[in-house]
């Protein structure tokens, strides 16, 4: 899109809003408030005189509310009356373990004002004169023009990012007449809505790529690439029908040992050597090694590591966390030693070819098996027993192959339409904060601006959005 600007601009004297509509104002967020109050936490419910109190985890981080379970606390009356939420407040995350949940801003609805929620104690309120659009300061405080100032404003106590309502007050802001910042919050409302539609569309696709995705892995594994050979029952539920002439064995069967890696590992951490190979080195999006974080080790001679040193073709699999990931061992983790954590299984190549192995684990019938098996209490465990005993449907060996070769690539097309729909969202989200930007700083004028007649030509932008990556 395309906007007019302003006939005149000055500078702000703030670098980060750069120049302004020489009519316009940059000043300090104080300067708009009426209040800016931290909220209450009470005392623990007791089922008769319980409020709701919102939380920051009430809050997503995009700065919209989602209340699916609000904390219900006694309050005093005294409590109850300062922190009740009205139509329009603003409500800041003032304290968070994470960055991205620091100054994240909600507005208050109607709705929450008659349910009657209050606010809780790591959480600041500020209500604004008339002077201010809640709408327009939402998207101030939501946006990279507040996002970077927090970060610079905010300091560290105790490992946790805070901010108080001292520093929000010093936000600055570009302040527009009254009547410019509901128009920019009716085009903003107009245009965002169009964009939050098309990532979702795009985020929807890739979701229902990565379903099609294990659909194809499961089926492959499990039925065959010919759809009319004759099928025999397996035996075993989760499998159901196989190929007639497929076997139903035990995957010990087909390997020939299990291992894992050693304990206490970390004190041979070292900045050079081998490869650690960890839990976080897996993934269930792929039999490919994820190796964007890696550690390396140095072990000591004598020490048991050889026993659990990969070897290309090596099969390693998650036996804590989320179990079951896998990948098929290439040359990129040859040489790296397994964590305790990882069970480490080296196929027989005679009749047993790796990337199928590690398909047929990443599928559904395997992964229902180990969730069957885990064992644990909290933390659900694999034994390599478990490994051993896992029931596979085996191909012949030429089959395995075939099967291995066939969704090699059909999930490489995958993964292209699954990053394409990943780049497009993070080009939409751009766009949207580029959008919001402009417009509050006065970049580009929509006083003149009014919602088309008809929105067709948007629906079919959706639509070929959503087509560009599916075909």
């Amino acid at each position: 899109m395309s906007f007019p600007r302003y006939q005149t601009y000055t500078a702000s004297g703030v670098r980060w809003l750069g120049e302004l509509p020489s009519h316009w104002q940059a000043m300090s967020l104080k300067w708009q408030l009426i209040e800016n109050g931290g909220g209450v936490w009470g005392a623990d419910p007791d089922g008769v005189n319980n409020t709701g109190v919102l939380r920051s985890t009430d809050q997503t981080a995009d700065g919209h509310w989602r209340i699916s379970d609000p904390a219900m606390r006694v309050l005093t009356p005294k409590e109850k009356s300062s922190a009740l939420l009205n139509t329009g407040d603003l409500v800041v995350t003032k304290s968070s373990g994470s960055s991205l949940h620091i100054g994240k801003t909600t507005l208050v609805t109607s709705e929450i004002e008659k349910s009657g929620f209050c606010y809780g104690n790591f959480m600041q309120r500020l209500r604004l004169k008339r002077s201010l659009s809640p709408k327009i300061c939402w998207y101030l405080m939501n946006n990279g023009i507040s996002r970077v100032q927090l970060d610079l404003l905010s300091n560290s106590t105790t490992g946790l990012a805070n901010l108080n309502g001292t520093l929000l007050g010093e936000l600055l802001i570009p302040v527009a007449t009254i009547q410019e910042q509901i128009q920019i919050a009716r085009f903003l409302d107009h245009e965002i809505a169009k964009i939050d539609t098309l990532i979702h569309e795009q985020k929807r696709l890739i979701e229902l790529l990565k379903e099609k995705r294990q659909a194809v892995i499961s089926h492959a594994v499990t039925k065959g690439l010919n759809p009319n050979v004759p099928m025999k029952e397996s035996g075993v539920e989760w499998l159901g029908e196989v190929p007639a002439h497929w076997k139903v064995v035990p995957n010990k069967f087909l390997l020939s040992f299990v291992t894992s890696g050693s304990r206490g590992w970390a004190e041979f951490y070292s900045d050079t050597g081998e490869l650690f190979f960890r839990i976080t080195n897996l993934t269930r999006d792929s039999i490919r090694p994820k190796l964007d974080s890696i550690e390396y080790v140095t072990p000591p001679k004598g020490s048991e590591g050889p026993r659990a040193k990969i070897q290309v073709g090596d099969i390693l699999v998650s036996i804590t966390a989320d179990l079951g990931s896998v990948c098929a061992a290439d040359k990129s983790v040859e040489g790296g030693y397994v964590s305790q954590h990882v069970a480490l299984a080296r196929p027989q190549h005679k009749i047993c070819h790796p990337r199928w192995l590690a398909y047929f684990i990443l599928g559904d019938a395997a992964k229902e098996q180990l969730l069957g098996s885990g064992y644990g209490g909290t933390k659900i465990q694999l034994s390599l027993e478990d490994v051993r005993e896992l029931v596979v449907a085996m191909p012949p060996i030429e089959e395995q192959i075939a099967i291995s070769k066939m969704l090699d690539y059909r999930l490489s097309r995958m993964e292209t339409l699954i990053g394409q729909a990943k780049k497009t969202v993070t080009l939409l989200q751009e766009r949207r904060s580029a959008l919001i930007s402009a417009a509050v700083t006065g970049k580009i004028d929509v006083r003149d601006w009014q919602p088309p007649a008809d929105e067709s030509a948007f629906d079919e932008e959706v639509h070929q959005a959503g087509m560009q990556v599916t075909v």
